[in-house]
């Protein structure tokens, strides 16, 4: 049963990740309205660095497809891990209102960390 949980929460996961990542190439969901200043003026930083937003896009994608795949799954951890780190401390740090769902991401990330952990043990020897 704890298996089954755990693949449908990671396939949502990714699922998740694939629409963030596409929606950095085509724009088709409305930015809300009401966003802080602060991330407002972020979001308008990276935009300027024409290059940064595709690469997140494309590791959010490509992370999504990998997570999707039980035997991937630990490669797609690793790969938007960098981009969850900064989802995280923008809500920290500048949108404190989505903290409650970052949170819940975080945690899932780190469960299909901890669930892949005998696969990470290469890397580290």
């Amino acid at each position: 049963m704890k298996q089954k949980i755990f693949n449908g929460v990671s396939i949502l996961f990714g699922l998740l990740l694939i629409n963030g990542g596409l929606n950095k190439f085509l724009n088709y969901m409305p930015v809300p309205e009401g966003l802080p200043e602060g991330l407002l003026k972020d979001n308008e930083a990276i935009m300027e660095i024409a290059w940064l937003m595709p690469l997140i896009g494309m590791a959010e994608v490509v992370g999504g497809l990998l997570i999707l795949m039980p035997k991937t799954r630990a490669l797609g951890a690793l790969i938007v891990f960098p981009v969850m780190v900064g989802v995280l401390l923008t809500h920290i740090s500048v949108a404190p209102s989505g903290l409650p769902i970052a949170i819940v991401i975080w945690a899932i990330l780190i469960w299909i960390i901890y669930e892949n952990r005998e696969r990470y043990l290469p890397i580290i020897k």
